[in-house]
This record gives structure tokens, C-alpha cells and sequence, in this order.
């Protein structure tokens, strides 16, 4: 989804910069210092395995079309 796509009312629902900092504030209040890297951790080990399962079915996905364009050869020079 490009930024063309997006519909200009929720352009004008995103936090700015005075409510990012009220934001982090609570975050911090209500989890505290100690528990915000673990936090980041968690956040940061669910991305990897995201980006590391979309990537396994990219590539599932590349090697049957090159295997059916495969057969498609084969059974066209036949």
C-alpha cells in the first residue's frame, strides 16, 4: 500500500510529535525501564521470524513456478 492509497483521514489520526513523547511516557510508566528492552526483544524476535516465514514462502513460491515452467518446456519441446 503506497502513501496514495491511504485514506486522508487516518493521515490526520497519526500521533505527532508532542503525543509520541506523551506516548512513550506511559509506555514507560506502566511497564517500567527494566521491562521496555525485553519488550523491544520480543518485538524485535517476532519481526525476524515474520520476515523469516515470508521469505520461506517467497521462495516456495518462486521454486514451483520455475519447476511448472520446467515441465511446460519439457512437455513443449516433446
Amino acid at each position: 500500500m503506497t502513501i496514495l492509497n491511504v485514506n486522508p483521514l487516518l493521515l490526520t489520526w497519526m500521533p505527532t510529535g508532542g503525543e509520541m513523547i506523551v506516548l512513550l511516557l506511559i509506555i514507560v510508566v506502566l511497564f517500567g525501564g527494566k521491562k521496555i528492552p525485553e519488550l523491544a526483544k520480543g518485538l524485535g524476535q517476532g519481526i525476524r521470524q515474520f520476515n523469516e516465514a515470508k521469505d520461506g514462502i517467497k521462495t516456495e513460491i518462486e521454486s514451483g513456478m520455475k519447476e511448472k515452467e520446467k515441465i511446460n518446456n519439457t512437455t513443449n519441446n516433446a
